[in-house]
């Protein structure tokens, strides 16, 4: 019986994956031979010899300890995409509420006395004129699946996007509508954009990445958008500049301190991917990359190991995690090789520090094969399956 422990709530769509024949899941699992998680810090985690993988039901993962996991030879999954229709809809809506003032309307109504109430509401009201999204220019830092699906959107409703993602995948590529204008540097894309919205993990290369200079780039009244992650921008400039008028409104999903409380702040509590749909798209898909991981070897949407899927040709075969030196191939091919036992297929891939290697075999490997394999300097996990 395979073993699955639960971190966080996870959807029962997802789990239902799972059949009950072959997995055990519980939020209270002694060495589980997998872990879904969600939100749960998993950096003090004691990472058993059990483990074989994570999987993040949602796209970021700093709540998980990769460099530990990758040393342990514990595969981590994620669900890009699953949740980019959930946050794609809050960007365009907070769009709509910094260009139509709607939550500075809405705090006026709200706070007015019953008194002569029809009157006041249309006294007031000429403080709360806005915009409309036509012809203005949204920037884009990111274009995975989320800044995708936000670009395309925005473009539909007449909006001018520009984009930046130097990593711009040819999937993401593919998808992205021919309107969208490609910015050739992130302080081009400033330059030049009405509303920024940032769509990438917060990394070195990513920490303030909106500082005081870039925000001396941006046109008078631009509206910032922070559904990435806190670290994205740099606030304390960044009240600085909506003091000055320079900045018309910062709507982020993470409030952090009474930065929340300025008029100019509209904060929410981390609403981005928080639909029943996006719950379910992202528990089903990462179960069904761990189900096929721990059933086939192979990897999809790992963010700490290679992607490597290969078709299963016999009844028998091995998973190899191991780190990325020379001589490894050759090493498992000659175990392999001096035991009698004959390849019918292989696949090797790396990436950065780590590698994967699946290998197809006739026959069943025995336990001293496994440990042979095991005791080669730099492997770091063998399973058979």
């Amino acid at each position: 019986m395979t073993k699955i422990q639960t971190l966080n709530n996870i959807s029962v769509v997802g789990l239902e994956k799972l059949s009950r024949d072959n997995y055990e899941i519980s939020s209270e699992m002694i060495n589980p031979d997998a872990i879904l998680v969600r939100s749960a810090k998993m950096h003090d985690l004691e990472i058993a010899d059990n483990l074989k993988a994570v999987g993040r039901a949602g796209a970021g993962v700093n709540n998980i300890p990769l460099d530990k996991m990758s040393e342990h030879g514990v595969v981590v999954f994620n669900a890009p995409g699953a949740n980019a229709n959930a946050v794609k809809e809050l960007v365009l809506s907070s769009i709509l509420l910094a260009s139509r003032n709607i939550c500075q309307a809405w705090s006026y109504v709200n706070n007015l006395s019953l008194d002569n109430l029809k009157t006041a509401v249309e006294n007031g009201k000429k403080n709360y004129a806005g915009s409309e999204l036509p012809n203005k220019t949204l920037g884009i830092v990111g274009l995975g699946a989320i800044g995708v699906q936000i670009a395309n959107t925005a473009s539909a409703l007449g909006m001018k996007v520009i984009g930046f993602d130097p990593s711009i995948t040819i999937k993401s590529a593919w998808k992205l509508s021919s309107e969208v204008e490609h910015a050739f540097s992130i302080d081009e894309l400033f330059s030049r954009s009405d509303f920024v919205s940032f769509h990438v993990p917060l990394v070195e290369s990513t920490k303030n990445l909106l500082n005081k200079e870039r925000i001396n780039l941006l046109p008078m009244g631009a509206t910032i958008l922070n559904f990435a992650r806190d670290g994205i921008v740099d606030e304390d400039a960044l009240i600085i500049a909506l003091e000055a008028g320079k900045i018309k409104y910062y709507v982020t999903d993470f409030p952090v301190d009474d930065k929340k409380n300025h008029d100019k702040v509209i904060a929410l509590p981390h609403l981005g991917a928080s639909t029943a749909e996006a719950e379910d798209n992202c528990a089903i898909m990462v179960v069904n990359q761990i189900k096929d991981y721990l059933e086939n070897g192979n990897i999809v949407n790992s963010v700490n190991f290679p992607e490597a899927k290969m078709p299963r040709t016999v009844g028998f075969r091995l998973t190899i995690a191991h780190k990325n030196i020379p001589n490894m191939v050759g090493q498992i091919s000659t175990i392999l090789a001096d035991a009698g036992v004959n390849i019918v297929d292989m696949l090797n891939k790396s990436r950065e520090e780590v590698a994967y290697t699946l290998v197809d075999i006739e026959t069943e490997v025995h336990d001293a094969v496994v440990d042979s394999l095991k005791q080669v300097e730099g492997i770091l996990k063998v399973r058979v399956l």
